[in-house]
């Protein structure tokens, strides 16, 4: 499958969706973004995989104020890899006390009759400079 501009595009305004529409509570929405089927694999966090759409409603409902005020997706890297498609993406959560956090998304894209969805996605924690490869002076 070799992926045209145009499918690229779609995939980019995807992720970018991501954060707009978490980020308005707009969770009747996440049909647009995930596949019914959806893993969210969230172990980084401790939390396990969620599965289905239903399941992570529910989980931003509970996590509440919890949730990051602004979500922000950047370094969108699109790839195709034995027939699948895979994209990488930063992401940056603003929470309400001025905090931030900053992660890495590695989701798997398909496409369904309604367009691009995202049908796997793992989010990485990231918490310590270079990957938490060992320093040197320089």
């Amino acid at each position: 499958m070799a992926l045209s501009v145009q499918d690229r595009i779609e995939i980019g305004d995807l992720i970018a969706l991501h954060g707009h529409l978490m980020d308005a509570g707009e969770l009747d929405r996440m049909d647009e973004l995930f596949t019914a089927g959806i893993t969210y694999d969230l172990n980084d966090f401790g939390l396990g995989e969620l599965r289905g759409i239903p399941a992570l409603q529910d989980a931003a409902v509970t996590l509440g104020d919890g949730n990051p005020v602004g979500h922000h997706i950047t370094n969108i890297v699109i790839a195709e890899a034995g027939g699948a498609v895979r994209v990488r993406s930063k992401g940056i959560g603003i929470y309400a006390n001025g905090s931030s956090g900053s992660v890495e998304y590695d989701d798997t894209v398909v496409r369904e009759a309604a367009g691009w969805r995202i049908s796997y996605r793992k989010v990485i924690l990231h918490q310590v400079p270079l990957g938490g490869r060992a320093t040197r002076s320089v």
